[in-house]
């Protein structure tokens, strides 16, 4: 009888996950696993019957890490409803505010949630301080220029001390509960100082950087947007001061000031720490000798899917996205993507707790038509308990499984960085274009020349870790680019942030009479209007389906990036006709682990996706009654 390893709740990810994988007759050997989001989502049952205008606003709450991307992807998917295109200065805000919650959170996954899995804490108590301010010296050599190696050594046995004293009274805290000690953990106890070191610093920087989303959106989680462009428009004083009583908005001259600095910062730290310490640390996790290293393991075998992101000529115009839309299939030939398209993209409840009404659970339904109807007893939900095992032949997840014709794809960071590559051109010419080309030329110089790997094994978990610091240095250099773009345009007197009820009409006649305030003028004669809003939020492919009726929403579904990766089975393929895996579960064949009872390496491989399960599912009563009702004036002031 195979052993069975349960980890559940996986921690330091956004909301519960539970992996259950089996171990082959060595006792060590990953053969099947799978994963399963144990809260359910009812956002789209919440969405049905309300004002479109709300949306943007309803489903930021499905995170609390992804309001700027969901809160956009439910604008843009009432925008393409409506036919209508927004101004180019929201646009550029709109990229602006979605590159700076990439950066944040790929430093915050890559230092707070995910260094943990590489970096031995307590390790780092035995450093040396010299050591670890010499390593600091060659590795951070810009971060530290200013700093003599006697002052670091003060500042390395400062951190030192602080964390001796965490140990010492039995708090460590953030770091309590860590696998310290196990034999896979490589790297150097000065190594581990300085990542200790700059977890601490990422603190800091995180706290500041954010502040970028309060400019634009008055507040962060959950920034003000709204359909047809974005809530700030250009300060009628905007040389001068931001106080509404002078008549000015948020959007003026000492405002932008603070944007070039918080975008500096950004850079800074990515190119000063943030890149250089993922060379460091995959060189001690690549391949050497007899060690098999994380460039062999994790892989989820070279399908990636991108919706694309980053519009500098509208959502409509892929050509011009900075990540590209597509499908890779096992090789770097780019294949196009329809999302509208009811053969491509469809949902799978068939390991699922839901059911599908008039058409049987076997079926896939593209989201356009899709169906939210939860059905844990009937579906193989476990009883609760402590000890329960999930019921594999039926459903046991509450996250339904995407595919895109029948087949799993990985989204997120290696998604896009694998996507910016395969489109790249030796002589590029546009924006986009020049950003491809330096996607290939970073995989090229860290990936390839710095880690002495292949750009096949880029499909592992050591691959998506790199793939996340490649694409956050080209989102910095993006976000420079787009801001100067944006206070040129407020120069030459280019000051539209948002389309009006005139700009509407102009761009889709059929929309005579049409006003903002008033969703009965939407329709127009066309009783149903369908839409989909798209981004790529810093975990993948996020995608909000709507259709409304009669000036309301009738049907709204979503498929967020935790969905295309933690989904479980689907059809009645796979080696045993139980379904096709999806990517994590996938990715944790075949990893065999050191200490069954201590499963880092499973924590790695599934980390290395950054999993947001909070974007997948949300909390229900277990009898699916009503928790709470919320009644939102949709009447504008």
């Amino acid at each position: 009888m195979a052993t069975n390893i349960v980890i559940d709740p996986v921690t330091r990810i956004e909301g519960h996950l539970r992996i259950e994988a089996e171990l082959g007759a060595d006792g060590k050997t990953i053969t099947k696993a799978y994963s399963s989001s144990t809260m359910a989502r009812g956002i789209e049952v919440i969405m049905q019957g309300r004002d479109p205008r709300d949306a943007a606003h309803i489903s930021q709450r499905i995170c609390g890490v992804c309001t700027v991307v969901h809160g956009l992807t439910a604008v843009r998917a009432v925008e393409d409803a409506l036919g209508v295109k927004v101004p180019e200065n929201a646009e550029l805000i709109r990229n602006l505010m979605i590159g700076a919650q990439y950066i944040h959170d790929h430093v915050m996954h890559f230092y707070h949630l995910h260094a943990l899995d590489w970096v031995d804490v307590v390790s780092a108590l035995s450093a040396d301080a010299a050591a670890t301010a010499a390593l600091a010296k060659s590795n951070n050599p810009d971060y530290y220029a200013n700093q003599t190696l006697a002052a670091l050594t003060t500042t390395f046995n400062g951190v030192k001390a602080k964390l001796k004293n965490l140990i010492d009274r039995g708090q460590l805290g953030l770091f309590a509960n860590g696998y310290w000690g196990h034999p896979d953990y490589k790297l150097p106890p000065a190594g581990n100082l300085l990542a200790v070191a700059h977890y601490l610093d990422a603190l800091g920087w995180a706290r500041e950087v954010v502040k970028l989303h309060t400019i634009f959106g008055g507040k962060d989680p959950h920034p003000n947007l709204v359909v047809g462009g974005v809530p700030c428009a250009v300060s009628r004083n905007y040389n001068n001061k931001a106080s509404e009583g002078l008549g000015g908005t948020s959007l003026n001259k000492v405002n932008m000031a603070k944007v070039t600095t918080l975008i500096t910062k950004m850079k800074n730290f990515v190119d000063q720490l943030y890149v250089p310490d993922t060379i460091l640390i995959a060189g001690f996790y690549k391949s050497q000798g007899s060690y098999t290293g994380w460039e062999k393991r994790g892989g989820t075998g070279w399908n990636y899917l991108c919706y694309g992101e980053f519009p500098e000529n509208g959502i409509r115009d892929p050509n011009n996205f900075l990540i590209p839309q597509g499908v890779l299939e096992g090789n770097l030939s780019i294949k196009s993507l329809d999302m509208e398209h009811r053969d491509e993209i469809k949902e799978y409840v068939t390991h699922s707790w839901y059911k599908y009404l008039g058409v049987g659970n076997s079926v896939g339904l593209h989201p356009s038509e899709g169906q939210t109807n939860l059905d844990y007893a009937g579906r193989g939900g476990p009883a609760p308990g402590a000890n329960y095992k999930l019921n594999r032949d039926t459903g046991y997840s509450w996250i339904k499984s995407p595919r895109w014709y029948d087949k799993p794809m990985e989204v997120g960071p290696l998604a896009h960085v694998v996507m910016m590559y395969a489109k790249a051109k030796s002589s590029p010419t546009t924006e986009a274009e020049k950003a491809h080309k330096r996607a290939k030329d970073l995989v090229d110089n860290i990936w390839v020349s710095k880690l002495g790997l292949s750009i096949n094994d880029i499909d592992s978990t050591l691959g998506r870790i790199a793939a996340r610091t490649i694409e956050t240095s080209i989102i910095t250099d993006a976000m420079s680019r787009w801001h100067i773009k944006l206070l040129s345009n407020i120069s030459a007197g280019k000051l539209a942030t948002f389309v009006t009820d005139a700009d509407v009409v102009a761009q889709n006649p059929s929309l005579t009479g049409f006003k903002w305030t008033d969703t009965s003028t939407w329709n127009n004669g066309n009783p149903l209007q369908v839409g989909v809003g798209f981004t790529e939020a810093p975990r993948g492919a996020l995608g909000h389906w709507l259709s409304i009726f009669g000036g309301k929403i009738q049907n709204y579904q979503c498929i967020v990036a935790s969905q295309w990766n933690a989904g479980p089975r689907a059809g009645t393929g796979g080696v045993d006709g139980a379904g096709i895996p999806g990517p994590y579960e996938k990715s944790l064949e075949g990893h065999i682990l050191a200490i069954p009872t201590q499963p880092l390496e499973i924590l790695r491989t599934i980390h290395s996706f950054d999993p947001c399960i909070g974007c997948a599912v949300h909390v229900t009563d277990p009898n699916g009654e009503e928790l709470i009702k919320v009644n939102i004036s949709t009447t504008l002031r």
